[in-house]
């Protein structure tokens, strides 16, 4: 799909049908821009990312099951070519910065106006990234930031429940697996994961691993 001479296909994913219906009528005047469907949750989004396929996903991170990043990271292990941009109200910096490491295409600030989102729609289904100029600055601060943190002192950053968690993950372990050796619930290790993650600042399970067996003691 080439952005400029076809139609892109898009996914609205809002709990708030009013901001869905406002984004409907932004766009209404964008021939090349078609509204393939609708969702209001993850569940939702995730079933109609599989039916119907869309170039793009205008995506909300605060969802009623769950989060926006988790829908990129699902749609985006799984192969499947849509693109994802987040729009939100929200531009704080940690927010921006995991946004970007759950592998969005583009993040926009609600406030933008109607021309401005559909030239960010084509430009993100024609394959390139796009930033909201308000959170730019920041952000490059952020990751410069961060850069800057040795990753021992990120892994002390973890509770040694935590801790326990990546250890495991690095051996290969799977979420069940862990659950049985600590003792715990399969939504407790899945919560640990994504905390430890988020303090990490990755993304994918195997980064995690990796991470721990390059930096910890133990692997040092």
């Amino acid at each position: 799909m080439t952005a400029l001479t076809a139609t892109t296909r898009i996914l609205l994913v809002d709990d708030h049908e009013v901001v869905r219906a406002g984004i409907r009528a932004l766009l209404a005047d964008q021939n090349e821009i078609e509204i393939a469907g609708e969702a209001g949750s993850v569940a939702e989004a995730v079933a109609e990312i599989y039916l119907k396929q869309p170039d793009v996903v205008l995506l909300d991170i605060r969802l009623p099951d769950g989060n926006g990043f988790e829908i990129c990271r699902e749609i985006k292990d799984a192969g499947l070519n849509t693109r994802f941009i987040i729009l939100t109200a929200f531009s704080d910096d940690e927010i921006v910065l995991q946004a970007v490491k759950a592998g969005v295409d583009g993040y926009l600030l609600k406030e933008i106006d109607s021309p401005t989102l559909a030239r960010s729609i084509r430009t993100v289904a024609d394959g390139k990234s796009i930033l909201d100029p308000a959170v730019t600055g920041r952000f490059l601060g952020q990751i410069k930031s961060l850069s800057e943190i040795p990753p021992q002192s990120r892994l002390d950053s973890l509770s040694r429940q935590e801790l326990r968690v990546i250890e495991l993950v690095s051996q290969g372990k799977t979420n069940k697996e862990i659950a049985l050796a600590m003792d715990l619930s399969d939504k407790t290790v899945k919560n640990y994961l994504r905390n430890l993650m988020e303090k990490l600042k990755l993304s994918r399970r195997a980064e995690a691993a990796a991470f721990y067996v390059k930096h910890s003691e133990s692997g040092s």
